[in-house]
């Protein structure tokens, strides 16, 4: 036998791995960025506050495994918040739930598969009714089904808020009477202009956390009996600052935004699901 095959078949194997990979990453898809101030120092705090708010997919600790088949159905949203509720739908949370369930290899329905008859299959579980719903696992696909899972918002509230700020006009002001009385033409100019330039600074800061939390709910799907619950909360802080001297001002807010929360509590609700339920 050649002593040099096994290397040349290393190398083979080592170049078709890294052919596959350039070719992946030249086939991803790539985008501009139109802004006028693309690449600023602005475009660049902006960007890097953003880059902690973008989807991260969760490794699933049974992922290898695959789930049982199970429909999400729309859970309930138990706030009075206007912003939240303008916002999110129990539709919109059932969503990132059939997605994160997926990517935990759990074999998920589509309950729009269900048509018109959406409302009374959620009905039949909600009411704990179970002739009503072995009438649904009757239909096609559904039959496989052994679980339904629905994902409730049962809090959303502020909870802390803090402020500070400097203010100079008052120092300013301070220092232009001073210069008023000053024996020289001199001294009452500079304290006119030291004066001017001190009342220019002002800075500011506020903060607000708000806390929302959310419960799983595992109904099994031939009975309509819950087969398991659980519960998990995350914070939530917004933030802004502002300051300026001499007319240069600047400015910046930012925060995790509601999406990227709810879905956030999903992906947390989904781990445990996968680890204990699976």
């Amino acid at each position: 036998m050649n002593p040099r095959a096994p290397i040349a078949c290393l190398n083979y194997v080592l170049g078709a791995a890294l052919l596959a990979a350039t070719s992946l990453a030249a086939g991803q898809p790539t985008y501009g960025n139109p802004s006028p101030t693309a690449g600023s120092k602005t475009s660049q705090q902006a960007n890097a506050a953003a880059d902690q708010t973008i989807y991260q997919p969760v490794v699933y600790t049974n992922a290898n495994r695959k789930g049982p088949a199970l429909v999400v159905i729309p859970g309930e949203i138990k706030s009075n918040n206007a912003t939240f509720l303008q916002k999110f739908t129990a539709n919109n949370i059932a969503d990132f739930g059939e997605i994160e369930l997926s990517s935990a290899n759990f074999t998920v329905l589509e309950r729009s598969n269900l048509g018109p008859l959406l409302n009374e299959f959620e009905l039949a579980y909600n009411m704990g009714d179970p002739d009503q719903a072995r009438k649904f696992l009757k239909m096609g696909k559904f039959k496989t089904t052994k679980y339904v899972v629905k994902f409730d918002i049962l809090k959303t509230e502020q909870v802390a808020s803090a402020q500070s700020g400097f203010d100079g006009r008052t120092l300013g002001q301070m220092a232009g009477l001073l210069g008023a009385f000053a024996p020289t033409r001199g001294g009452a100019v500079a304290g006119t202009v030291g004066g001017t330039a001190v009342g220019s600074v002002h800075s500011s800061e506020a903060t607000s956390v708000w806390v929302i939390g959310m419960r799983y709910k595992i109904i099994n799907a031939e009975t309509t009996e819950q087969v398991a619950t659980g519960y998990t909360e995350e914070k939530m802080e917004i933030g802004a600052t502002s300051s300026g001297a001499l007319g240069i001002n600047q400015s910046q807010q930012g925060g995790v935004s509601l999406d990227t929360m709810v879905q956030r509590l999903v992906q947390k609700s989904v781990w445990e699901i996968d680890s204990k339920y699976k």
